[in-house]
């Protein structure tokens, strides 16, 4: 006869091992855009944060969830009383995932690559103060600066400016090594890449043990696959008006932030008859912004009349100065010698807010005489014609970038303005600390952008995230254009 006990106790011991197993310890997450690389400091494409950001790379200072910068690999740092010497001290037992030592000479050696005569970062002019690196010994490392510059520990937060290794530098496109709390396991170009957790990491460990970022381009397919839980959180929901429905719905949380993302219409500032500041004020007059926040986001998103997030203490309110109207727009035309108009391209990448947003501008800018020519484009060939190559008339495009107005100062950039004006009030903000003194000038330089309406100013991205509802630790609001997994678990 079987004996009681023993039954009793196998049946614990099997509940037992169910029941760890159904402990959740990863997590699929779906994203819109698939990276054209993974490298992220040699490349502008915001889908190489998304995925590898304080996961698989880390700087030595970081954004916070709320947008601070906090100790990343550097524990601490002192700052000369002139401005122009700072010195980090770097974390010690720092590896990367390759398990060779992390110490100043790669921090010296990522430090000089950005600033190299053939580096492709696309923020170089952010690090263009560092005049000198020096390695003071392996866990301190010194960084002198030319002029002084205000924003440089928030620069170094950035994604172009993580540290990577000489070893490893020359497959970081496809195969990453970082210090991070992930490891690039691999990638499925089209479909996924997947990470698993670092077990050798030098800080906080994190809870998930395995991570898979599926990249989903069509909205229909990321409701299909969010409601039949196919994934476990898509973050940047491409189909805002489905949010109601999740919100309804037990099984799901809806994630509602703010982004850094100014999302605009990009006018190339060389290209006739664009260079001509009549014609850039006629085009933000003809677009109606509500509009395109209402049909293309469906309400979610904040009308913007400059370059600067509304949350930000320093924002000011320019948007009345390209406010709706298309009468003002057409006698503008007129004054600049196009009253019949004129034809242009407008270049629209995957996002939603582009394709939607769109093709509602260009219904508004036919209403003023502006028949502007579509072209759906993806990433990787807009990131050649359009940033690189400035071959375009027109674009829509969200700079995710955090606090990034000095893209303005660039001539250089792919919309082309050149103002020296506006390029000197850069360099004196740069060399500034005092707050009040920074929060009046950034306030200068937001009108003069809009008083020369560089660009169509259309709206703030709102971060739009659907999660499974046991999910916990994702960032609500968006400082950086990133997924930051290492404190995310499921709820026990």
């Amino acid at each position: 006869m079987l004996n009681l006990r023993t039954l009793l106790l196998g049946v614990s011991a099997a509940a037992l091992i169910a029941g760890t197993a159904s402990a959740k310890d990863d997590i699929t997450i779906a994203i819109q855009l698939e990276p054209p690389h993974l490298d992220p400091t040699s490349a502008a494409a915001g889908a190489i944060d998304s995925v590898l950001y304080s996961n698989v790379f880390e700087g030595l200072t970081r954004f916070d969830s709320d947008g601070g910068v906090i100790p990343g690999l550097a524990k601490s740092w002192n700052i000369s009383e002139d401005g122009l010497t700072y010195t980090f001290m770097l974390n010690e037992g720092v590896t990367f995932h390759d398990g060779s030592t992390m110490d100043a000479e790669d921090v010296k050696f990522s430090l000089d690559r950005i600033g190299a005569e053939d580096s492709a970062n696309a923020q170089k002019a952010l690090y263009a103060a560092i005049s000198e690196v020096n390695v003071i010994d392996p866990m301190t490392v010194e960084v002198k600066l030319a002029e002084a510059n205000g924003n440089m520990l928030f620069n170094l937060a950035w994604g172009d400016a993580v540290i990577v290794a000489p070893e490893s530098i020359e497959g970081i496109k496809q195969t990453p090594i970082g210090t991070g709390a992930f490891k690039f396991d691999s990638w499925t170009q089209g479909d996924k890449i997947e990470l698993s957790r670092n077990d050798s990491y030098w800080g906080t460990p994190a809870v998930l043990t395995k991570a898979t970022f599926k990249f989903i381009s069509d909205p229909t397919a990321a409701f299909s696959a969010m409601m039949a839980e196919d994934i476990d959180v898509f973050s940047g929901f491409p189909a805002p008006e489905n949010l109601p429905q999740f919100e309804a719905d037990p099984r799901f949380q809806v994630l509602t932030g703010s982004t850094e993302g100014e999302t605009i219409l990009s006018t190339n500032n060389k290209m006739p008859p664009f260079d001509n500041v009549k014609v850039r004020e006629a085009l933000a007059h003809a677009i109606d912004r509500q509009a395109i926040i209402d049909g293309a986001m469906f309400g979610y998103g904040t009308p913007i009349g400059t370059h600067f997030a509304p949350h930000n203490p320093a924002y000011v309110d320019f948007t009345g100065m390209s406010s709706y109207d298309p009468e003002k727009a057409k006698a503008l035309l007129a004054e600049a010698g196009f009253a019949d108009g004129f034809e242009t391209t407008l270049f629209l990448p995957p996002p939603s807010y582009a394709r939607r947003g769109g093709e509602i501008i260009a219904a508004q800018l036919a209403q003023v005489g502006i028949k502007a020519e579509i072209t759906n484009v993806e990433w990787a060939q807009w990131l050649e014609s359009v940033f690189k190559g400035k071959n375009f008339g027109l674009t829509i495009v969200s700079h995710t970038e955090p606090m990034d107005i000095g893209i303005y100062a660039n001539p250089e950039y792919y919309f082309q303005y050149d103002n020296p004006t506006f390029q000197e009030l850069m360099t004196k903000l740069n060399a500034t600390t005092d707050p009040d003194m920074r929060k009046t000038m950034l306030g200068d330089a937001q009108k003069i952008i809009s008083e020369d309406y560089v660009n169509g100013y259309l709206f703030q991205l709102a971060a739009l995230s659907v999660a499974k509802s046991g999910l916990q630790g994702l960032w609500a609001n968006a400082p950086t254009q990133a997924n930051d997994l290492t404190a995310v678990s499921w709820a026990e």
